[in-house]
């Protein structure tokens, strides 16, 4: 049986040192803690020491998959050999990536047996240095989504009547307990009505109970493979980590031992500055990586 928990969080003001946005480049990362910005050495140094890696990102802009790239590659540099999971791909495509991973099929067989254009779709370029850097290495990777057929029946149905479906059932979700954080839920349903303007309340609350599903899911993946190995490098799109609330802190419950840190990808875009300010001030992720625009142009924003 299924069980929802409530948790109550409060996240006080940070109180950061004012840094002048003319000073700010392409690269920097930014410590949110200190706004500070840290030396690369030192940021990979302390990634090097953490169980988990949050990693997120703008889809489908190659400038984060390049740093991601960079993170796997300090990881190896420093004797650490981790695991990349990855919400591009549902469970039901873990065969496929066990394959691919192993060099046991083709890139065209590893797309049509995950079913690329039909579950994440757009080109697969933009991901693949990311594969084949994980492919070269000989590193495990993992699927973090959920089927998309079970998702789409939780975001019509609602979570209740979908968990009890013969597909989902199959995936052991229905014994999941799902925490639904009040901060979480304020979270997600104002990004909703901010980009999906226009639908009723049970539209929206149906809506928040898939990507609920969503981020439980993708949490209890990251949990099991830190049974049998560590770092995980995890990669997502950036509203899977903010503020800890979707993923991070769905497996610190889980796994309280963990040690982890959020990396919140965003491309720098002067005419925005001030975006940057309103992430640290949040508390967005434990870094900040300033990287060049996507070739598709600055991110839209809702609202």
């Amino acid at each position: 049986m299924f069980a929802v928990a409530f948790l109550t969080s409060t996240f006080p003001p940070l109180i950061l040192p004012a840094a002048a946005t003319s000073e700010r480049a392409i690269g920097d990362i930014l410590a949110t803690a200190s706004g500070r910005t840290l030396a690369t050495a030192e940021f990979w140094d302390r990634l090097a020491k953490l169980d988990v890696i949050y990693i997120g990102e703008e889809h489908h802009n190659r400038a984060h998959v390049e740093a991601a790239v960079s993170v796997l590659e300090a990881l190896l540099a420093r004797g650490r050999a981790p695991a990349l999971a990855l919400e591009m791909f549902g469970w039901d495509a873990q065969g496929a990536l066990d394959r691919y991973a192993g060099n046991s099929t083709s890139r065209e067989a590893f797309l049509h047996e995950a079913q690329w254009e039909r579950n994440w779709g757009g080109p697969f370029e933009d991901y693949e240095p990311l594969l084949a850097t994980a492919r070269r290495h000989g590193l495990a990777l993992v699927a973090l989504n959920p089927p998309l057929p079970v998702v789409r029946r939780v975001a019509k149905s609602g979570l209740v009547d979908a968990l009890f479906d013969p597909e989902t059932t199959r995936w052991n979700m229905h014994r999941e307990t799902f925490v639904d954080n009040p901060e979480y839920r304020r979270t997600i349903i104002d990004q909703l009505r901010r980009c999906h303007g226009g639908m009723r309340d049970e539209g929206y609350e149906r809506m928040y109970q898939a990507s609920l599903f969503r981020d439980e899911a993708m949490a209890r993946t990251i949990a099991g493979v830190l049974t049998t190995r560590s770092p995980v490098v995890s990669y997502t799109g950036g509203g899977h980590i903010q503020r800890g609330l979707p993923v991070p802190d769905r497996v610190k419950r889980r796994r309280p031992d963990a040690s982890s840190a959020t990396i919140y990808l965003m491309a720098f875009d002067r005419t925005r500055a001030g975006d940057i300010d309103e992430l640290i001030a949040s508390g967005i992720a434990d870094y900040v990586w300033l990287t060049s625009v996507s070739e598709h142009g600055p991110p839209a924003r809702c609202g």
